[in-house]
């Protein structure tokens, strides 16, 4: 099994965890994200699994804080996208029930992983949004995901405004599916992980197969018109470049609308 630098990964009893480990926030920056594509790339080898499980260090104030936007630049924005996109195909591909168990601010790219997956395990303190309409981008893999999640109208809302929601707002939209005190976060997801590992990996994949159809259509083909915006359209307007340069300069960004 690989070694490791932003992240664990093991493999107990036919359930793959994997735990970010990049305080204090888990800001997932390219290396962190191929470490995460590198550990399905290993969950997709094990034909008996049943569960992979997304869940933050405890020495880390969040489960995801979103992307680094100092790669988020002309030079590495392509690998970006392709690194963390890479995630949302892989576990299409491998159909497995997911589990994020969430405690403190999943936002941005955390956010999408939250959407991404199957069953969401959240602390009373946890907080939830897409706030990247307030650096001129939008988030390419919410925008598909978070109306399956919660409804096309909330999605909207989310991603238009970049506003946040607590844990409580998020359970009564469908984004998460438990709110449980900080102290039974472990337990009720042993609970759930036990109710799957009594079940066929076989099962478990061909069902999430069945559920992933009624999309329409893949993932995959929809990310693709997804990114087609977002590098060939959106990145290419002065308010997008503006975004980015005003929030790592840590100033209010002048828009141009254009």
């Amino acid at each position: 099994m690989a070694e490791y630098q932003y992240i664990s990964f093991k493999i107990d009893d036919r359930v793959a965890e994997i735990t970010f480990r990049r305080p204090p926030l888990n800001i997932l920056n390219i290396a962190m994200m191929r470490e995460i594509g590198d550990a399905l790339a290993e969950c997709g080898h094990q034909n008996d699994l049943v569960a992979i499980v997304f869940q933050a260090a405890k020495e880390c104030r969040a489960f995801s804080a979103g992307v680094a936007v100092e790669e988020h630049v002309p030079e590495t924005i392509y690998q970006m996208l392709d690194s963390f996109h890479g995630i949302f195909r892989s576990l299409e591909l491998i159909a497995r029930p997911t589990i994020a168990v969430v405690d403190g601010a999943a936002l941005g790219g955390g956010c999408e992983v939250v959407a991404g997956c199957d069953i969401v395990i959240a602390s009373e303190r946890a907080r939830f949004g897409q706030p990247e309409i307030k650096l001129g981008v939008f988030p390419p893999v919410a925008a598909i995901l978070l109306p399956l999640a919660i409804g096309e109208k909330r999605a909207r809302e989310l991603i238009l405004t970049g506003e946040l929601i607590g844990a409580a707002e998020a359970g009564h939209w469908g984004l998460v599916n438990h709110v449980v005190p900080v102290a039974h976060l472990e337990t009720k997801t042993r609970e759930i992980v036990a109710r799957l590992r009594e079940l066929s990996g076989s099962a478990l994949e061909f069902t999430r197969r069945a559920l992933d159809m009624g999309r329409a259509r893949t993932l995959d083909e929809a990310l693709k018109e997804s990114e087609n915006i977002y590098l060939n359209e959106l990145m290419k307007t002065s308010d997008a470049i503006e975004g980015i340069k005003a929030f790592m300069e840590k100033r209010k960004p002048v828009w141009r609308n254009r």
